[in-house]
């Protein structure tokens, strides 16, 4: 009989924490990758609202809309037994009100199974941060390059050069903590500044291009897997090279049919 794996909770990952174990984060967006990454040992699987970008094509992730995240997040929980999936709520699902806020994180909550939310901001975000977590929907924040405020923070670039920005993170980080919230990611700030956040909170850090003192890392698979070629930044390491690997196979594919050697015998039915 197969062991069913144990589930991976907000309360785990604050004991990873305290005994020193990083966690591991990927972002995907389907559950045939959610089943693969689960069997590999991931601990958390987000939902990214990054997926208009990845496999949508679009500029930012300010398209992505609240139904299409219901989507994907229903769509990875299918896929995930032991990871803990949480959905990237999009672009002003959450940032106008409270109310809609709850309205709209309990909604996922309810409709796709998963395990939390994530929000960007900070000290700002903190009142909506504790009234989520009070009515018992987990939330993981999201500091430093915030994607859904891009245009106001002057493109992709470095959070927290400044030491004005740099304090202010800090103090975010701890609004964040007292707020309730379980996690938060650090995107884009510099590895000393990730650094004395991490040191500063009890909570989980999750880095993606902060350096490597974060309680744990987060990639987005396709980068990770060097699906995604046309993408490159420095925080990024591609574990494989998928790209060619599918046009050398699409390749092969094409020229097979084109020479009739595709379908053969063994792929064909007599009656």
């Amino acid at each position: 009989m197969t062991e069913v794996p144990k589930p991976v909770t907000a309360h785990e990952l604050l004991k990873m924490k305290e005994r020193g174990e990083r966690i591991v984060v990927l972002t995907c967006y389907d559950a045939l990758f959610a089943r693969l990454l689960d069997a590999s040992d991931i601990d958390i699987l987000l939902v990214g609202d990054s997926v208009n970008q990845v496999l949508a094509g679009a500029e930012t992730t300010l398209s992505a809309t609240l139904d299409q995240m219901l989507y994907h997040t229903r769509s990875v929980r299918r896929g995930a037994e032991r990871a803990m999936v949480i959905c990237d709520m999009p672009f002003l699902s959450y940032q106008v009100s409270k109310e809609e806020a709850i309205r709209n994180c309990g909604r996922v909550m309810a409709e796709t199974g998963c395990h939390g939310v994530k929000l960007e901001g900070g000290r700002p975000m903190a009142e909506t941060v504790r009234a989520l977590v009070d009515r018992g929907i987990p939330v993981m924040g999201h500091l430093g390059l915030t994607p859904q405020s891009v245009h106001a923070l002057g493109g992709y670039r470095v959070q927290g050069r400044d030491r004005d920005t740099a304090e202010r993170l800090a103090h975010d980080a701890k609004a964040l903590e007292e707020a309730g919230a379980f996690a938060i990611v650090l995107e884009l700030i510099p590895a000393p500044l990730a650094s004395q956040i991490t040191r500063s909170v009890a909570i989980p850090t999750i880095g993606i291009g902060a350096g490597p003192a974060c309680d744990g890392q987060v990639l987005v698979v396709h980068d990770m897997l060097g699906l995604n070629d046309r993408f490159a930044a420095k925080f990024v390491k591609r574990y494989a090279t998928l790209a060619e690997d599918v046009r050398e196979a699409a390749r092969l594919f094409a020229a097979e049919v084109r020479e009739g050697r595709y379908p053969g015998p063994e792929h064909s039915f007599e009656k």
